[in-house]
């Protein structure tokens, strides 16, 4: 069920009167009339989440700290391309959900995911490095070092 809105043109006309059901009385022209399609279900096929992650910028490097709940490491792709790190993969939902009548609480992300940062380019990517503990994937990048030396000019 929606519920339809005074909706009036660009001269103040009435063009739709307020009205709850399945369709809507007309007053004028329907010319600017726009469909929208309601739908009770998502389609799951076509979502892409985003995992959580944090950036810790920390004294000789960047780290990248992302959980990872349920994701078997194999299933996580980690990439780079100038510098932007993209982690990807699929989080397999358990068996229990076929079993299950109804959920009460759908909170829980099952299905692929991708999230892309965008990071300083003064980090030395050539020496990135993951790793992955209780779940949790930490990427570190070193920062480049810049050298500060002064230079004394001779006559």
């Amino acid at each position: 069920m929606f519920k339809v809105f005074w909706v009036s043109d660009i001269d103040g006309k009435k063009m739709w009167s307020e009205h709850e059901g399945g369709h809507v009385d007309t007053h004028e022209e329907r010319e600017h009339e726009i469909d929208v399609e309601i739908r009770e279900e998502r389609d799951h096929e076509t979502d892409i989440g985003q995992i959580a992650l944090d950036i810790l910028d920390c004294p000789d490097s960047l780290v990248v700290v992302a959980p990872v709940a349920g994701v078997d490491p194999s299933d996580v792709d980690i990439a780079l391309s100038r510098n932007i790190l993209t982690i990807s993969g699929n989080r397999g939902q358990l068996p229990i959900y076929l079993d299950a009548k109804r959920m009460l609480v759908e909170e829980c992300f099952y299905g692929a995911f991708s999230r892309s940062v965008i990071l300083p380019e003064n980090l030395a990517f050539d020496k990135i490095k993951a790793t992955i503990e209780h779940n949790v994937i930490m990427i570190e990048i070193p920062k480049l070092t810049l050298i500060s030396k002064t230079i004394k000019i001779w006559n």
